[in-house]
């Protein structure tokens, strides 16, 4: 079975817990035993239904104020898919949160409350899947029970996000479905309270969306990871590269060349945990072994000679930044980027995007917590890199904090 990874995403309230708690149960996917834990914290708390947000809200402080902070990850499976559920907060002082969470997604569910409508966080949510090129998203209407399922409010809501979706670039598939959460309307069955809608349920629309053409085929790809040499009899002349495939295929016989050194050779054969291979491609993890003897090491990267990426110092970039420190002209920083680590300075402050409105503020010099900018960066060493947009493994990198070692930022390479 394939693994579809997605992710949620929607206004404080909007019932993204609680909906991720419906698939769950719906699906028979919690255990008895989970399910009368959820019961009797629902009753001590007073709630009326059981309270089916609580499977994800962990934290004593999420389940105090109702609402998510950190990003819970679930998982389960149906006859035809696995899943992974990443709930990511809905609160604007948690969008480093929500893009932590999407940056690994096939698929978003953007919740929208029947009542409110499209609203500004809405649009901070659609913008930011699209930054982080998520290229499936199902804008689920819930609530509907609180409406009375009205169609025309439902027909609304979907123009009106159509019209704003339809200035975002990337977003490939867009399907709407009128939920209910709480009451599991159009959640794993179709509901009979609304016969207009002619759709299919929302476990459905997981189970069969197409997702097998969004690694990127073409570039050939592999970050090397580790040499590997053993000191044994066995494998005395052997020397591999171990690595994660980043972009498109490797073979036995392939022509390869060596980046940043430039040398070419052969590969000679793929090893994996299940024995030789005959091709290997994203998002395998392999061992290659090449027919010359190259000093190669991590960070070096293994490409086709006629499809190399790009290799260079000046990188432009989108930067959410994660920090409580703001990020500055001049501020120094630790880049890591695929298995190669250097150290960058940022260079210029082009703009900053207020992800309500789409509109980019310009003579800005820095960034503080949660904001979303471009900027330009230097790094020491040059970085071998494609863009975001066309290869999420290469063109994907974080800022570390070299006082603190924390991550103070996620970038995308333009």
């Amino acid at each position: 079975m394939d693994l579809l990874r997605f992710t949620t995403a929607g206004s404080v309230d909007d019932g993204k817990s609680t909906l991720i708690g419906r698939l769950l149960y719906d699906s028979k996917s919690i255990f008895e035993d989970q399910l009368e834990a959820i019961e009797e914290s629902s009753r001590k708390r007073g709630d009326e239904h059981v309270n089916l947000a609580l499977l994800t809200d962990g934290l004593r402080a999420e389940r105090e104020q109702g609402i998510t902070i950190d990003v819970a990850y679930r998982y389960f499976a149906t006859p035809k898919r696995k899943f992974i559920i990443a709930d990511t907060p809905g609160h604007i002082q948690y969008t480093r949160n929500m893009v932590t969470g999407a940056s690994t997604a096939n698929l978003a569910i953007i919740l929208i409350d029947a009542r409110k409508g499209v609203i500004e966080q809405t649009k901070r949510h659609s913008f930011i899947a699209n930054l982080l090129r998520i290229q499936h998203v199902i804008v689920a209407v819930n609530k509907m029970d609180l409406v009375d399922y009205d169609e025309e409010i439902y027909d609304k809501i979907v123009k009106d996000y159509e019209s704003f979706a339809s200035r975002l670039d990337n977003i490939i598939g867009i399907q709407t479905i009128p939920i209910s959460a709480l009451n599991g309307d159009n959640v794993v069955e179709r509901s009979k309270k609304t016969p207009w809608y002619e759709g299919s349920s929302l476990l459905y629309h997981l189970e069969n969306v197409y997702i097998g053409g969004e690694e990127n085929h073409i570039d050939a790809r592999f970050p090397v990871q580790w040499v590997i040499r053993p000191q044994s009899d066995q494998w005395h002349d052997f020397r591999g590269y171990a690595g994660r495939v980043g972009g498109g295929v490797f073979r036995p016989g392939d022509e390869v060349a060596v980046l940043p050194s430039g040398f070419t050779s052969k590969v000679k054969a793929i090893h994996s945990v299940d024995g030789e291979l005959s091709e290997a491609f994203a998002p395998q993890s392999v061992c290659l072994t090449l027919e010359d003897e190259i000093d190669l090491s991590r960070g070096d990267m293994i490409v086709k000679p006629n499809n190399q990426p790009q290799i260079s110092q000046d990188i432009d970039a989108m930067i959410c930044w994660f920090s409580k420190s703001p990020l500055r002209t001049r501020g120094k920083y630790i880049l890591r980027h695929t298995t190669r680590e250097t150290k960058a300075i940022v260079e210029e402050v082009r703009y900053q995007v207020d992800i309500n409105t789409l509109h980019k503020i310009e003579d800005v010099d820095s960034f503080s917590l949660n904001e979303i900018g471009r900027v330009r960066l230097r790094t020491a060493v040059p970085l071998l890199h494609d863009a975001y947009r066309r290869n999420r493994q290469t063109g994907a990198f974080i800022l570390v904090d070299p006082g603190t070692n924390e991550t103070a930022g996620a970038g995308m390479i333009l």
